[in-house]
């Protein structure tokens, strides 16, 4: 069978297989412990479980619009005038299939061949694929950790060109946790108004933030940049929904008319169910995701402190979401029982063989010189996790 173009231009998820091959060696009764899954370790709140019961008692379960309930989209209005101080209409908001959804929806809707899409690095695994299916070509802008792994209104000038179409921010960011302040939106809105070129805000994680860190969008800073600006965003993170899968993104008009027109062809309506859970968690008590961020702000420090305590290993402090991404590469050139550690997927391969420990390698997501560990996880998994990894670093030759 020869199969499409298409499916050869693109990898798997390398963090859902190695999410895949940790439970799998788990089901062989190795006792893994995985710092690879991107999701909260928390379950969905009592009363978003309670909207999606009552949904369904309700009967509520038949097709519902394209683009999502009116209800739900007047949620998300209300959640951005009332968190972002944005005004939006419901003809400029799509609900989809969770935020991956939303931004596979929005490569179709507007990317060709020849065109090219700025995606900062290190980047989430699924945005160079996302923007390779729709025949367009990412243009990787690679960031240092000494600026925060954020791009500068200087490198993001000299990386457009005329086939560029548009650039991929995602703050706070998957991997690095980095968080744009305002005024360093406010510099690279101007680059990108002068250049007319659109701006897709992936803000997954927007209440995952610590110390008091404010977020911002960058559709904040003022109307020039709003017209040029996708959102996406969605339930998953900040209500521990991800597998309830309502994602959804806001904009002009004309794009969002798009947007739903592909996923008219594609999937058509999310979830009934869970798009009037998702509306209970948007319209209904928003204590449970301080208590969520509490807890995630105490192993943020914990594990950071510890893999800066490691000989080789430094960890850049992250502002938001639930990831660190630490600098392993003073481990290369090590070995163990004859093998050479030589990057990040042989580092990875050595912690889950011999210290049964899970984590994903910096060049899934465009920097080898680094692994991700998800901190979504219990403390206790943490603190074992950790000893092991200190283990085996110790352990190399």
């Amino acid at each position: 069978m020869k199969f499409a173009k298409r499916v050869e231009r693109v990898k798997p998820s390398q963090t859902l297989a190695i999410t895949a091959k940790a439970n799998a060696l788990r089901a062989e009764g190795r006792d893994i412990i995985s710092f690879g899954a991107g999701e909260p370790d928390f379950n969905t709140p009592v009363n978003i479980r309670d909207a999606a019961v009552s949904a369904i008692q309700d009967g509520f379960t038949r097709y519902t619009p394209v683009g999502g309930i009116p209800e739900l989209k007047d949620a998300i209005i209300e959640k951005f005038r009332r968190d972002n101080q944005l005004i939006y209409k419901k003809s400029e908001i799509v609900v989809s299939c969770g935020a991956k959804h939303a931004l596979y929806n929005l490569a179709q809707a507007l990317f060709d061949e020849g065109d090219e899409v700025i995606i900062p690095s290190p980047y989430w695994v699924s945005y160079p694929d996302i923007v390779l299916l729709s025949g367009a070509v990412p243009s990787i802008l690679e960031t240092g950790e000494a600026d925060g792994f954020k791009v500068t209104p200087d490198q993001l000038e000299g990386a457009i060109n005329k086939r560029t179409k548009a650039l991929i921010l995602n703050s706070p960011s998957n991997p690095t946790g980095s968080t744009y302040t305002f005024a360093e939106l406010e510099a690279l809105a101007k680059v990108i108004v002068e250049k007319n070129i659109l701006v897709i805000s992936d803000e997954i994680y927007e209440k995952i933030v610590y110390g008091g860190f404010p977020f911002s969008s960058i559709a904040m800073v003022n109307e020039d940049v709003k017209k040029l600006s996708v959102v996406v965003n969605g339930v998953s993170k900040a209500y521990a929904m991800t597998g309830w899968r309502i994602g959804y993104a806001a904009g002009p008009e004309d794009i969002i008319s798009a947007m739903t027109k592909i996923q008219s062809q594609n999937t058509s309506n999310p979830a009934s169910i869970s798009q009037k859970a998702a509306v209970e968690a948007l319209n209904g008590d928003q204590g449970v995701i301080s208590e969520m961020v509490e807890e995630f702000g105490k192993r943020r420090h914990y594990i950071v402190d510890a893999l800066n305590g490691m000989t080789g290993i430094t960890c850049m402090n992250p502002e938001g979401a639930f990831y660190v991404f630490p600098d392993v590469s003073s481990l290369y050139g090590k070995s163990y029982d004859g093998k050479l550690i030589t990057g990040s997927a042989s580092l990875a391969e050595y912690l889950l063989d011999v210290a049964n420990v899970a984590v994903v390698p910096g060049i899934a997501f465009g920097s080898d010189d680094h692994i991700r560990l998800s901190y979504a996880t219990s403390m206790k998994n943490i603190r074992e996790g950790i000893t092991r990894i200190e283990d085996a670093v110790k352990n190399l030759g």
